[in-house]
């Protein structure tokens, strides 16, 4: 981000946020996307139907905003948190320095307006009525009051906007991490999955490899013991895998009962070693479900494992481990493909 987007960033940041303190606006991602869209004044519409909303409702309700995002900006699903991230953590960090030497400011001109009253002692020296001295005190004390009041109230609106701002970098972090992060194992999920191995090819494609992993006969289990009991089975089988995961090895949820690792710098021998002992490992779980009094055992996993290759695109990795993963399936299951690396 140039020195220029920054301080216009941060400018429509600074009439972002008090507006939407003044509308009681909550502080989450889509909301602050609506309403720097609309500070920024980029979309004519979007400014008409938010203004009349406001009018109406003296706010903008929770349903409205997310009507008004996905008419004006875009769908929720598509909104790059992690980007949003990057720009709100270098915005933040100017407002706040502003807002910290803006409250520095204030507390300097209270104590010199303090030391003012030191001055009064020096009224004895000089050849003035009593009712002119108590006129001056009068209005001195006046006007300080005001200004204590004024420049005390302002810290007051500092330190919230500040907590809105920390509340917001919360918000955000968190968003970012329910956009990469799979909500029933834990692992990454498929978003993840599709940014890291397109970068890793893009920079240092040579030695990356990669498993494809899916649950044998996992419709039996959620058809026989139930869906919780399923789910139960895919984080055990997560967690199991995770454990294998050391030294930048990155475990994925590809999607339904299908997980998928990440190996960078290495060999298609040693990642189908480090497949082989997932394998046997998943051999060992159960999983019981003490409410319905059942168990699953016998939990096993079919494996295929490829390494990049220099005509390799993202598509042709993916499907080339594919195969060989289907190929694991059609020979019994339970099984690491190729049988040598």
């Amino acid at each position: 981000m140039t020195q220029s987007l920054l301080q216009q960033a941060a400018k429509y940041l600074k009439k972002a946020l008090p507006l939407m303190l003044k509308y009681q606006i909550s502080t989450t991602p889509t909301n602050y996307t609506l309403w720097y869209t609309y500070v920024s004044e980029q979309n004519s519409q979007l400014n008409s139907q938010l203004d009349e909303v406001i009018a109406q409702y003296q706010t903008c309700p929770p349903t409205t905003a997310e009507v008004l995002y996905q008419q004006h900006i875009g769908d929720p699903k598509d909104l790059d948190v992690h980007n949003l991230r990057q720009n709100m953590e270098a915005m933040t960090t100017e407002l706040s320095q502003s807002l910290r030497d803006t409250s520095i400011d204030t507390d300097s001109f209270r104590n010199k307006l303090e030391a003012n009253f030191g001055k009064l002692s020096l009224l004895e020296q000089e050849a003035i009525s009593l009712e002119q001295v108590m006129d001056m005190v009068r209005n001195l004390v006046q006007d300080s009051d005001d200004i204590i009041n004024s420049t005390a109230y302002f810290t007051h609106q500092l330190d919230k906007a500040q907590q809105e701002i920390e509340a917001l970098r919360q918000r955000l972090s968190a968003a970012e991490h329910d956009v990469m992060y799979d909500a029933l194992t834990g692992c990454f999920n498929r978003r993840a999955f599709n940014l890291d191995l397109n970068a890793l090819l893009q920079q240092s494609p040579e030695g990356t490899c990669l498993i494809l992993s899916d649950i044998d006969h996992f419709k039996e289990f959620n058809d026989t013991y139930g869906h919780v009991l399923g789910d139960q089975v895919l984080k055990a089988v997560s967690k199991r895998m995770q454990d294998s995961c050391r030294d930048g090895i990155k475990l994925y949820r590809f999607g339904g009962e299908e997980f998928a690792v990440i190996v960078p710098k290495s060999r298609q021998r040693i990642a189908r070693q480090l497949a082989e002992s997932m394998r046997r490992s998943l051999e060992k779980v159960t999983v019981r479900d003490r409410k319905q009094h059942a168990s699953v055992g016998n939990i096993s996993a079919s494996f295929g494992v490829s390494e990049w290759q220099p005509k390799d695109s993202t598509a042709s990795l993916i499907e080339r481990t594919d195969q060989l993963l289907y190929e694991a399936k059609r020979l019994g299951r339970n099984r690491v493909m190729p049988i040598n690396g």
